[in-house]
């Protein structure tokens, strides 16, 4: 991943935050809460709940720092859609299977101080609540001594066309793993930690819809 392809990336997202973002807020609109405790240097894990398709763009468009996200390798290889999330720095795992190509990729992206995107129960949930969270966050941000910044979305879930569902997004605090080992029990903990937190800004995000969407209000850690 050179200096130029970073570039590039950066180009892309912005142009492509107010564009595509714009056209998510039309179709879902949007709000955020706690942007300000997104790390604006440096690397750091992003661990994000997943619903919907709506997802990934709402997200970048409430993160004031360009993502590099993962994807299943399926989506890479849909014709049109697979060229455009490669332009805003999406790379692809194979899912059910160890892939130590996309391990490298998440670890570098993080090593070279930038924001790596994680839908963290690695598929979409069909519950509509978030989902058991998979070990790749932890095992990054450990293996690389970085944060994770966990944050939720709502609304997603309930959205389907005709039914423009308004959407929630809540980042929580940075948190460090320094105390665990870099180990699969230590992955579990820190796992388990991230979505205890997740699940608290999910249940935030509820009662702020139930208020009728505040402007302004403060996410738990």
């Amino acid at each position: 991943m050179s200096g130029s392809k970073l570039d590039v990336t950066d180009l892309v997202w912005a142009i492509g935050r107010p564009t595509i973002g714009g056209f998510t807020r039309l179709v879902a609109p949007l709000r955020v809460y706690g942007a300000e405790r997104v790390p604006r240097s440096g690397g750091v894990v992003l661990a994000l709940n997943h619903f919907s398709w709506l997802d990934p763009p709402a997200f970048g468009f409430a993160c004031p720092r360009t993502i590099y996200y993962m994807a299943k390798v399926e989506a890479h290889r849909v014709p049109g859609l697979g060229q455009l999330i490669r332009s805003f720095g999406t790379f692809s795992v194979r899912r059910g299977q160890s892939d130590r190509d996309a391990v490298r990729m998440m670890r570098r992206i993080v090593a070279e101080g930038k924001a790596l995107g994680l839908f963290v129960e690695g598929t979409r949930q069909r519950s509509g609540v978030p989902g058991e969270v998979k070990p790749g966050a932890a095992m990054v941000a450990l293996q690389e001594d970085v944060p994770v910044v966990p944050a939720a979305i709502y609304g997603t879930q309930l959205w389907h066309l005709g039914n423009f569902h308004p959407a929630f997004v809540a980042w929580g605090e940075p948190v460090r793993f320094e105390g665990l080992s870099r180990n699969a029990k230590g992955y579990r903990e820190a796992s388990s930690e991230i979505g205890r937190r997740i699940r608290s800004l999910f249940d935030f995000l509820a009662e702020i819809h139930a208020l009728g969407r505040p402007a302004v209000a403060v996410p738990p850690r």
